[in-house]
């Protein structure tokens, strides 16, 4: 069994195209054992986002604190806050955006461990 608590888990900023201004922490993944998922949280900060992408597997979301949108696959955004759930399908193109001035947008985001 592993307990960690978020604040112990290593901050690291994600830089590639189309990435502003991210940390990403990873507190469980199959370096920990686990035997299908990889649980990662991000925080974007004000005015940040993640690239607008698509991939071969599912992500579900779990939004932690703060507010913004996802930009779906044809372009359109839908808000987000804290409380949400977001399933993100493969394939499936999406971008998370901060649309908050001052707070930090906060999700975990799961995946099949194979990713992380």
């Amino acid at each position: 069994m592993k307990v960690t608590h978020l604040h112990d888990v290593k901050k690291a900023a994600v830089e590639m195209e189309g990435v502003r201004n991210v940390i990403k922490q990873i507190p469980v993944s199959a370096h920990d054992g686990s035997p299908a998922y990889s649980f990662r949280v991000f925080t974007i900060g004000p005015g940040g986002n993640t690239p607008y992408h698509t991939h071969p597997f599912e992500h579900i979301n779990y939004i932690i604190a703060g507010a913004g949108v996802i930009v779906n696959e044809s372009g359109q955004e839908q808000s987000v806050a804290a409380g949400d759930f977001a399933l993100v399908l493969p394939g499936e193109k999406h971008q998370y955006k901060n649309t908050a001035d001052t707070d930090p947008l906060i999700m975990i985001c799961a995946v099949p461990k194979e990713y992380e």
